[in-house]
């Protein structure tokens, strides 16, 4: 396996855990019907969120994230394009879910828990390089916010959902 490849699936292991959690949570719980409030404030934090991620992927981008975070784990640099395409996707994505939400599919539950858990896993991970590296790490200003963000949408999903029965 070539290096890049190797940084890129090593290097992104947080985010398949985060992923399989969303997994639980979208198969777990369901919506609860005629909600419309939650379902409103949970898609409007939801928003917020996106925005402030948009923010923190900038904040990233330019301070050279997609070289410093794989040197730390012993990693090569990412690839400009890749973590580029990588952050536009998942937005893409998420942006999808959001009109899905508002709709009220169950399947765009699915990528907000996702983003929940990872906003969350955000909030955590960049203090945390900050203190590995003494110092500034890429993405740290701007992830206090979307953490906070993540705490309030992974709230708000609760609220909006049941545990399902698989009986």
């Amino acid at each position: 396996m070539n290096g890049t490849l190797h940084s890129i699936l090593i290097g992104t292991g947080g985010l398949s855990f985060a992923l399989l959690l969303a997994v639980f949570f979208a198969i777990g719980r369901r919506p609860l019907t005629g909600d419309l409030v939650a379902r409103r404030r949970t898609l409007r934090l939801f928003l917020i969120g996106l925005a402030a991620y948009s923010l923190h992927f900038m904040e990233e981008y330019l301070t050279g994230f997609q070289e410093r975070f794989p040197a730390i784990l012993g990693l090569a640099p990412w690839p400009d394009r890749f973590f580029v395409a990588f952050n536009l996707s998942w937005l893409s994505v998420w942006i999808l879910s959001a009109a899905g939400l508002q709709k009220g599919l169950r399947l765009a539950l699915f990528p907000v828990w996702f983003f929940a858990i990872a906003a969350i896993g955000n909030g955590v991970a960049h203090p945390a390089l900050m203190f590995a590296v003494q110092g500034y790490f890429p993405g740290l200003f701007t992830s206090p916010v979307v953490g906070l963000s993540g705490v309030l949408l992974f709230l708000s999903l609760q609220k909006m959902t049941r545990e399902s029965s698989f009986s």
